[in-house]
Parts: C-alpha cells; sequence; structure tokens
C-alpha cells in the first residue's frame, strides 16, 4: 500500500509541478551555472547504494589550491532560499517514483556514514529512505545527531499510512515556517563522526 500511495502521488506531483520544475531548473542554471542538479550516491533500503536528485544550491568555488571552498562560502543568497523552501527537494519526486525513496521515511545520508552506526541506529535502512521524515517534522537540522537518528527508528517501529499522512501534513507546516533549515555555525549540519558525543552534547 506504501509503494502504491508513493508511486500514485510522485505521478501526480510531476504533473502538477511540472512548469514550476522547469522554471527552477533555468533559475538555478542562470544564477548557479551547469549543472542544474545535484547527484549524489546515498545509502536506500538495506543500505544498498542509489543516486539521489536534487537541485543544485552550491557554486563550485575552489580555493588557490584547486579545493572546493567550506559549503559554508559556496551556498549563495539563492541556494539558501531554495533550502529554506525545501525546493531544492523536488527533484527527489523522480527517486520516489523509480522506488528508490519514498515520500516518507528516515532522509537519505552519505555512504561513509554506514559503518559508523550502532546496530539500532543501522535499523534506518529497513525502509526505504524519504524525501521527509519523523525527525524532519520534529526540529530537522536544529536537531544532535544522536536525536535525529532515534526519531528515524521510532519512525521504523511506528511506521503507518496513516503517520506517513500525519508526517507530510506537518512537512507542509515546517516548509511553510522554515523550522530547523540548519544547524548553529552550520550550513546544514556537521558531518557525523560516530557516537562519541562532545562534552556540551554528553549531559
Amino acid at each position: 500500500m506504501k509503494r502504491l500511495f508513493d508511486f500514485l502521488a510522485a505521478i501526480f506531483a510531476l504533473l502538477a509541478l511540472a512548469l514550476p520544475l522547469i522554471a527552477l531548473g533555468v533559475l538555478v542554471r542562470v544564477r548557479l551555472g551547469s549543472p542544474v542538479f545535484f547527484k549524489q550516491t546515498r545509502p536506500g533500503l538495506g543500505g544498498r547504494p542509489f543516486e539521489m536528485l536534487k537541485f543544485r544550491t552550491m557554486t563550485d568555488e575552489r580555493d588557490a589550491a584547486g579545493v572546493l571552498k567550506p559549503d559554508s562560502e559556496r551556498l549563495t543568497d539563492f541556494g539558501r532560499w531554495l533550502r529554506a523552501t525545501s525546493l531544492d527537494e523536488l527533484p527527489e519526486l523522480w527517486n520516489v517514483l523509480k522506488g528508490d525513496m519514498s515520500l516518507v521515511g528516515p532522509r537519505p545520508l552519505l555512504m561513509q556514514y554506514l559503518p559508523l552506526y550502532s546496530p539500532r541506529q543501522a535499523r534506518r535502512h529497513e525502509v526505504r529512505p524519504g524525501i521527509t521524515g519523523w525527525a524532519q517534522v520534529n526540529g530537522r537540522n536544529a536537531l544532535n545527531w544522536p536525536q535525529k537518528f532515534e526519531l528515524d527508528v521510532w519512525y521504523v517501529e511506528n511506521r503507518s499510512l496513516w503517520l506517513d499522512i500525519r508526517i507530510l501534513w506537518l512537512t507542509v507546516r515546517s516548509v511553510l515556517r522554515r523550522d530547523g533549515i540548519s544547524a548553529a555555525g552550520e550550513a546544514t549540519m556537521p558531518a557525523f563522526t560516530g557516537n562519541h558525543l562532545p562534552p556540551s552534547e554528553s549531559g
């Protein structure tokens, strides 16, 4: 039932948003250059890799040594607006249509995080990753990693179609209010380095 719901909703959304998606693609091309889409390999169901699609929000600006500058320096005002409105996530509807992702589920993170999870945290890969999820409507990037992972696992243990519908409704509210777009002092979130909390978060 969930997969059917995702498939039909993704088709409807892609058709309904076709013109806005084209317009956004043109804006990204004009403001940030080519490529329009950001593609990155992420872990999906069972940790299996897939290529996630988003609108690009950063430049390719590099330092004198040819190394990419930090995210905070490459993220433009236009890119911040795309992230604040979550419009950069809309191309992931294609991933939902293909079956790589679901509308609702734990957000797909980086492949290099896989060996860093505790057995409980790794349960987030028992379901397809989502465009939005329980963690996203309960703090998003304002949460620390342990809090976010605990919410992901709670979703895995309590998932249902009605919970998905509730999360989708709460997502609309969160996007309109622009809640938890980034962690304090970060463009998005600091990198996950394992389950050793810094002193400020250990108590």
